[in-house]
C-alpha cells in the first residue's frame, strides 16, 4: 500500500528516537504520530530538515513574518523552544525512516512534539511544551495546525529538494555562529557556519571547513561558548 497514511498515537510507550534513544508520552501530554507516503525524488538529503522547517513554521508563524524566532532549529532533527539565542530547551523531534513497496519508496515520518508539561521528566537538554506559547494548545488542535504545512512542504521537497527550505531553516537555525562539538571521530568541535543545500552542517574547524552529515554525528552546544 503506497497510499499516503498519517496514524497517531493518543499514548506511546514504544517511541524511537534518533541513534537507538526511547521517546514515550503520557495520553494527551504530546502529539505522536507518523505520515508515510511516496517521495518521488532520488535526492532525499535534507528531508528531515524541512521537515522542522514547516513545523516550526506553523507553530511559530511570527518567525515567517520577520520576528525573533520562538522556536528554534536544532541540527539534524530537533524543535526548540528558544530561552535565548542559542540558548533553549527540547519541544520535539523528527524521525525518518524509508521503505519500499514495489517500486515505490516511501517516507515515514515520524514526528513527536510535547504538548503539556509533565510532572516527571528526563530530557538531557531540558524539556518544553507547546503551552508556553500557547496555553490552550492540545494535541488534536496542534495536529490540525501542522498537519496541511507539512503535506504542502514534503511536495516542495519533491519537487525542489532542501535547497527550497535553506534559507528558512537559516532563519531558526540556532547552532549558527556557535561553538559546538560533535562526536564525529577527527572533527571533534568547530564554529557552525549553517547548513548547505544538502543540508549537512558546515563546521569551521583548525584545518578548514567541513561538512558533517547527518546521522554521522551527535551536536551539543558548547556551554563554554
Amino acid at each position: 500500500d503506497a497510499q499516503p497514511c498519517l496514524l497517531v498515537a493518543e499514548h506511546q510507550t514504544g517511541g524511537r528516537g534518533r541513534m537507538g534513544r526511547g521517546w514515550s508520552s503520557a495520553p494527551g501530554a504530546s502529539l505522536t504520530f507518523s505520515l508515510s507516503l511516496p517521495i518521488a525524488r532520488e535526492d532525499w538529503s535534507g528531508l528531515s530538515l524541512a521537515v522542522g522547517v514547516a513545523l516550526a513554521d506553523a507553530l511559530d508563524p511570527q518567525t515567517a513574518a520577520g520576528a525573533a524566532p520562538r522556536l528554534g532549529l536544532k541540527w539534524p532533527n530537533d524543535l526548540w523552544l528558544m530561552d535565548a539565542p542559542a540558548r533553549g530547551r527540547k519541544l520535539g523531534g523528527v524521525l525518518i525512516e524509508t521503505v519500499s513497496a514495489g517500486r515505490v519508496r516511501l517516507a515515514v515520518i515520524g514526528i513527536g512534539l510535547n504538548v503539556r508539561p509533565l510532572d516527571e521528566v528526563d530530557a538531557g537538554s531540558g524539556f518544553a511544551c507547546l503551552q508556553e506559547i500557547d496555553a490552550q494548545a492540545d494535541a488534536p488542535a496542534v495536529l490540525h495546525r501542522v498537519a496541511l504545512p507539512l503535506a504542502r512542504a514534503l511536495r516542495r521537497f519533491e519537487a525542489e529538494g532542501f535547497a527550497a527550505f535553506v534559507a528558512d531553516y537559516a532563519r531558526r537555525d540556532l547552532l549558527a555562529g556557535h561553538a559546538v562539538r560533535t562526536t564525529q571521530q577527527g572533527v571533534s568541535e568547530g564554529i557552525a557556519r549553517g547548513v548547505d543545500a544538502s543540508g549537512a552542517l558546515q563546521l569551521q574547524t583548525s584545518a578548514g571547513l567541513v561538512a558533517i552529515h547527518s546521522g554521522e554525528v551527535s551536536v551539543r552546544l558548547d556551554p563554554s561558548a
